[in-house]
């Protein structure tokens, strides 16, 4: 079957097209899922031509209409899992970490959330038959987190034949650096090109890590006068994100930070910042722990399939190892 190229929707001609693949639409099911305001304003075109688009491209995808469950069962059927290498952990998110979902991992500063970014940015370069996606990893990094020679421990303490070098891994994980929240949201049409180009390639994106979420939003929107302001931004940003996830059958990791909740006496009092518009977002939810003996404990705290439970991991200079 011919791949559909956004000239093929009625009335995108070269002008219009080049347009909204400068704007980050590359694909018809990225215009079919668009907002028309946004849509209009980049393509700098009427609103009801924009709506108008947006419903022939939706046509084109099969996007928008009801489905049966038999079709829905067919496109999971393109959903892969992405290893940890700790078979509890793996066990724990059903099979590994999935494909067009948003994970959230959150907890305390050391729980090791920013370990597991760097380590997934690793695995997903891996060939499928070893629990890879054999793909190419966008790492966005809003507290300078990211460390080329972590990956480099990792990548050495892989315990596979035929590894490629350290160097190999790092040249296919692309990385921003986000200086506020508004620049953060933006790098997310810049990951629509990127990706749109990686297409192409024998290593097309199959990972997106934001680490940290919230770090921008809570500096810049302090105090609740801003909230609502936040929240609604907020909102956008994991709903591209989840757009990205489905467009590029990519997985999506977010890792957040956590608040002290007063209101709790007993039992841990720590909840993840960004409320409901993360929770609801994110398709599965972890909340990593320290334990004992340097171990750390992830517990899947929310799924749309499996159901909650721990497993324990340990984080050594070699990456993510089981206990």
């Amino acid at each position: 079957m011919t791949e559909l190229e956004i000239e093929d929707l009625p009335g995108v001609g070269p002008t219009t097209a080049d347009k909204l693949r400068e704007a980050g639409y590359s694909t018809i099911e990225g215009i079919a899922t668009a907002s028309f305001a946004d849509l209009a304003e980049a393509a700098e075109i009427g609103e009801s031509t924009a709506k108008k688009m947006i419903r022939e491209a939706r046509k084109m995808a099969d996007i928008g209409g009801f489905r049966k469950g038999t079709d829905v069962l067919e496109e999971r059927k393109k959903v892969r899992k992405l290893t940890t290498f700790v078979p509890e952990f793996d066990a724990l998110m059903g099979g590994g970490l999935e494909t067009m979902s948003i994970i959230e991992f959150y907890g305390e500063f050391g729980s090791g959330k920013s370990q597991i970014a760097h380590q997934m940015a690793v695995n997903a370069q891996l060939p499928e038959d070893v629990g890879g996606l054999n793909g190419s990893v966008i790492y966005i990094d809003t507290e300078n987190t990211f460390r080329p020679e972590r990956i480099r421990q990792m990548v050495e303490g892989l315990d596979l034949e035929d590894v490629p070098s350290p160097e190999e891994f790092l040249e296919h994980i692309h990385v921003a650096e986000a200086f506020t929240s508004d620049h953060q949201m933006l790098l997310l049409d810049n990951v629509r090109e990127l990706a749109a180009e990686l297409k192409e390639t024998d290593k097309p994106l199959k990972l997106i890590v934001v680490d940290s979420l919230m770090a921008h939003f809570r500096a810049e929107y302090a105090g609740r006068g801003t909230l609502s302001l936040r929240q609604q931004k907020l909102n956008k940003h994991m709903y591209d994100l989840a757009k990205l996830a489905k467009e590029f059958n990519a997985v999506v990791i977010v890792t957040n930070q956590v608040q002290s909740n007063p209101a709790v006496f007993f039992g841990d009092p720590t909840k993840p910042t960004g409320g409901n518009i993360v929770g609801h977002a994110s398709k599965f939810r972890v909340y990593l722990r320290k334990s004992k003996g340097g171990k750390r404990v992830a517990k899947l705290v929310d799924s749309p399939d499996q159901p909650e439970g721990e497993a324990a991991f340990s984080v050594e200079m070699a990456g993510l190892k089981p206990v």
